[in-house]
């Protein structure tokens, strides 16, 4: 597991649903071709309502935020895969949220692109976007480098490994559940 992540974050609030992820319009991008990966990522989050910011600056390609913080329900909607890859095709790494939708945390597992840690308490209210944090693996904890304040994190558990893999498929290889061929 990757032991730090600092940088900024990308605060949401409560049921980002995988529309507003990444909208039905983009999901004809193939993510297995580098090229349509990267323009997958540069739509991440743009159902976004407008009360939230840009995620992605116009012109650019990728995210100047590492980290998003969210309240309940994250991911909702659909099972698309594409949600977790568009995120972390715009270069996000871990999304620290009160809850998930569970198929969306399992997406994050099968598709290797992001940590989906769940916070003990509801964050969102009290982080803004801009602000820099970092998340630390080995104690499970988000530190909030401009409140100065550490807050608790439930642990990744069993995810954490798949993820570091690269996803289901690579984590069974590298266990020998599958054969590497």
């Amino acid at each position: 597991m990757s032991a730090l992540i600092r940088g900024t974050i990308f605060v949401l609030d409560d049921n980002i649903d995988t529309d507003q992820i990444i909208p039905a319009e983009y999901l004809t991008l193939v993510p297995s071709r580098s090229d349509e990966y990267r323009k997958l990522g540069s739509y991440a989050l743009a159902g976004l309502p407008e009360r939230y910011g840009r995620f992605i600056a116009p012109g650019e390609m990728t995210t100047l935020y590492p980290i998003i913080v969210a309240g309940e329900n994250f991911g909702c909607g659909s099972s698309r895969e594409h949600a977790p890859i568009a995120l972390g095709a715009a270069g996000v790494k871990a999304v620290v949220a009160q809850s998930y939708a569970r198929i969306f945390f399992r997406n994050c597992a099968a598709t290797g692109e992001l940590y989906p840690w769940e916070s003990q308490n509801r964050l969102c209210d009290e982080f803004k976007t801009g602000q820099e944090v970092s998340l630390d693996f080995a104690h499970n904890q988000l530190v909030n480098h401009t409140l100065n304040q550490v807050y608790e994190l439930k642990p990744l558990g069993e995810v954490g490994p798949v993820i570091d893999a690269g996803g289901l498929f690579a984590y069974a290889r590298q266990t020998g559940m599958i054969s590497r061929s």
